[in-house]
């Protein structure tokens, strides 16, 4: 079984930065994707980044520029780096882990998954 735990969330003012971590647990294969999704209250779950380790990454165009997804494989950890806060992207931030990668960013694909943390723009 895969276990996931996120880190990092917080309060940040606008245009200010966070950066989110996750660390995996268990058997993940070397060709899994690894994402980022975000839920704010009363909205849809949104998937926001994706890293696969052959180097193929996907953002969504709301965090392109802002936000830089990485992984290191050797710690089975993935971070999302997020620059230029805005008050917009106030929401609960989740990891998962799943066998494709491609955008739009399907939380379908994805079939382990972390219990979030907290992110707050204002």
């Amino acid at each position: 079984d895969v276990q996931l735990v996120e880190s990092g969330g917080g309060l940040a003012q606008p245009g200010g930065s966070l950066r989110l971590s996750c660390g995996a647990s268990g058997s993940i294969y070397g060709d899994a994707c690894m994402g980022w999704f975000r839920q704010a209250p009363g909205k849809d779950r949104e998937g926001i980044a994706a890293i696969k380790a052959t180097g193929a990454i996907f953002y969504t165009d709301s965090v392109k520029g802002r936000f830089t997804i990485s992984e290191d494989n050797a710690k089975n950890t993935v971070s999302l780096q997020m620059n230029d806060l805005k008050p917009e992207d106030t929401a609960m931030y989740f990891c998962a882990v799943g066998g494709t990668c491609n955008f739009p960013i399907d939380q379908r694909w994805f079939g382990y998954w972390g219990q979030g943390t907290q992110v707050t723009v204002s």
